[in-house]
């Protein structure tokens, strides 16, 4: 008689149902059937671009979905000019087209797509999210939705499973925003590396899907490969309210399943937390910090993204004044949220109480616009507070849940809920939903059948670039180290959004100019004499490259010559961005042997090449002081071929072709 098939958890039966080779053992290289893509347009362009360069005819995915959402300021021509770009190639390679102001991806995306059991690769990294029906939703870099699109799987070295045992009931006052805040307090940005996340346990009873679309957004900040929640009761609840019961599935974890690691949050413990400038794990109980003054509050974004996000608040300001030192912002995630709270007449009181209402959009998250006073203190309900990404460089950005920041723009003081409810005798709100939402899909734009769509030209406005082309990876490096930075740099600091680079995210070599200006306002001009033949060297200390997926942030400062980049460790996305394009991602064998590098040094690695493909070690000699470093790098097969060829699209075998033609 055959064993008896071992009990799986969800994070298990999705990723077996989806396995195309390799083992389901942590850390081995395995590929991925897609399902699902998902662009938007600070990172989309690019993406258009590489299917272009891919000679794609026609997206092989059951849904790809280019999204609007990031950059809605028309200040000029450029962001117009990119919108009509994306909704051109968008109907010229078969994907739906979401229009400027229709939402922020990650909820519209659930509202309208998102199925359970299905696979979902973004190139951003906050696609997680969707782990929230029951999917297995991952950030990647735009080339690899790039593929994704065209029929290629994903790779990826198989995490291990976390299982988060979820028991009890929030309190009062608490909500969503807490428990990820506890479990960043707990674990730090580092926490959740090489690991997908698992939720399970009674508690997810009291969770409503867009209660955990906050939890499973929000672990990209821990790290996480994704997180993933059971298609369950609350799965079907929300698809029922978006009229699309008949996507639902059922989708468990087997009795027995067992987890790699194992964690247990009990919600009743939950209190009001907060994270301190200026990065999301910075986590302390909202009451320790009490009584800062506030200048500026800001609802929204993906991480609080639901209708009783904003619901909850409408009801705390209801008949009130926000304090008149408080700029109170509220951005809608999506159109059909807007109308909801219409409909509800929870805009009215937003407005009333002293509310700006702005565009369906990510806007101040990604710094276009909102951008805060200097040393003035912001609460978001925003996923990220990294140095100078809400579009001022000294900022002092702090993140909470809705509940707290609707108190404290109320008083103009951080200010714990639970007591604002005691000054002024109110129980917590009981809301009051509408029973289906108000479902409009006109923004949505489908694609043309294919033999249209052959025809379309995408509108290429004058600040699009071509892709730029890059050399072979030489057999041996010799350049000097132009930068050196510490722990858990951003890809933020890297390559930074704000109204001011963000529009030129179309234009390489334009937005080149304002690489790692955060960190050094030199770089990009002494790095660009470096781009023929010597190139130059980065070197980090952990968590190198953190954040957001935006390949922005590899593509710029190779352009500008970066060969290499040594660290004490990289962020999965941007360490896979760097191969991508042809830059070295390697690790100091001994972490102290960052101490032995300094900026100006200069740096020689012979017969890379070889040692790349022959998986031997390497030797980083730093000549500047007469010392061998021992280096390795954690690329598979594939990725060293992508590097040494100078990039993944020219190692590609049918780069001359279209795939799957």
């Amino acid at each position: 008689m055959a064993d008896a098939p071992q009990p799986r958890n969800v994070a298990q039966k999705l990723i077996a149902e989806h396995l195309l080779s390799g083992e389901m053992t942590p850390g081995e290289e395995i590929t991925l059937r897609i399902d699902q893509t998902l662009t938007q347009d600070a990172t989309g362009t690019l993406v258009m671009q590489e299917l272009e360069a891919l000679k794609l005819d026609r997206a092989r995915t059951e849904v790809s979905v280019q999204y609007v959402d990031h950059n809605l300021l028309q200040a000029d021509e450029k962001n117009a000019e990119d919108h009509e770009f994306l909704r051109t190639a968008s109907q010229r390679y078969g994907l739906w087209f979401s229009k400027a102001g229709n939402g922020v991806s990650h909820p519209t995306h659930m509202q309208r797509f998102g199925i359970p059991g299905k696979t979902l690769v973004g190139s951003d990294s906050h696609t997680p999210a969707a782990g929230s029906l029951g999917m297995l939703a991952i950030g990647v870099g735009g080339l690899e939705v790039a593929l994704a699109i065209a029929g290629e799987p994903l790779y990826l070295r198989m995490p291990e499973i976390w299982g988060v045992e979820v028991t009890g009931e929030l309190p009062p006052w608490c909500s969503a925003k807490d428990v990820i805040l506890e479990m960043l307090r707990r674990h730090s940005v580092k926490g959740g590396l090489g690991r997908i996340i698992e939720y399970y346990g009674p508690g997810l009873a009291t969770l409503t899907a867009m209660d955990r679309h906050v939890i499973a957004n929000m672990g990209a900040e821990l790290g996480a490969t994704t997180s993933v929640f059971p298609a369950d009761d609350a799965v079907l609840e929300f698809l029922r309210v978006e009229d699309r019961e008949g996507d639902y599935q059922e989708l468990l974890a087997d009795e027995g399943a067992t987890y790699d690691v194992e964690e247990h949050i009990d919600l009743s413990e939950i209190e009001p937390l907060i994270a301190k400038p200026s990065a999301p794990d910075n986590v302390v109980p909202v009451r320790e910090v009490a009584g800062e003054p506030v200048s500026q509050v800001v609802l929204g974004s993906s991480a609080n993204p639901g209708l009783r996000d904003f619901a909850i608040a409408a009801a705390m300001v209801a008949g009130r004044q926000i304090d008149s030192s408080v700029s109170f912002d509220v951005n809608p995630t999506s159109r059909e949220i807007l109308t909801d709270l219409t409909n509800m007449g929870a805009t009215a009181e937003l407005v009333i109480a002293g509310a700006r209402i702005h565009q369906s959009g990510c806007m101040g998250c990604i710094g276009m616009g909102q951008a805060p006073a200097v040393g003035r203190n912001s609460l978001r309900t925003f996923p990220r507070n990294f140095p100078g990404r809400s579009g001022t460089k000294e900022d002092s950005v702090w993140l909470c849940s809705p509940e707290t920041a609707a108190a404290s723009a109320l008083t103009g003081k951080i200010t714990d809920p639970r007591e604002w409810a005691k000054d002024v005798g109110l129980d917590y709100p009981t809301l009051k939903l509408p029973e289906r939402a108000a479902v409009n899909t006109a923004m949505l734009v489908a694609p043309p059948e294919k033999e249209e769509a052959m025809k379309i030209e995408p509108v290429r406005g004058k600040n699009i670039s071509a892709l730029p082309d890059f050399p072979a990876l030489p057999d041996k490096l010799e350049a000097p180290v132009m930068l050196k930075v510490g722990d858990n740099v951003s890809t933020d600091e890297i390559s930074p959004a704000g109204a001011q680079a963000l529009p030129f995210r179309s234009n390489v070599p334009k937005l080149a100019e304002f690489t790692f200006t955060r960190v050094d306002e030199t770089y990009p001009e002494r790095a660009a004499k470096t781009a023929g033949e010597e190139g130059h060297i980065i070197v980090g200390g952990d968590n190198y490259g953190q954040g957001s997926s935006r390949e922005h942030a590899a593509i710029t400062p190779r352009y500008l010559g970066l060969r290499a980049v040594i660290a004490q460790s990289f962020a999965r996305i941007h360490w896979q961005n760097l191969a991508n394009f042809g830059i070295v991602p390697l690790e100091f064998v001994n972490p102290e042997d960052y101490e032995k590098i300094d900026a100006d040094d200069v740096i020689v690695i012979d017969g890379v090449r070889d040692a790349l493909q022959s998986g031997k070690e390497l030797t980083v000699h730093n000549a500047t002081k007469g010392i061998d470093i021992p280096v390795r790098h954690r690329m598979s097969t594939r990725q060293v071929k992508g590097v040494v060829a100078g990039g993944l699209i020219p190692s590609l075998a049918f780069k001359d072709a279209p795939p799957h033609a």
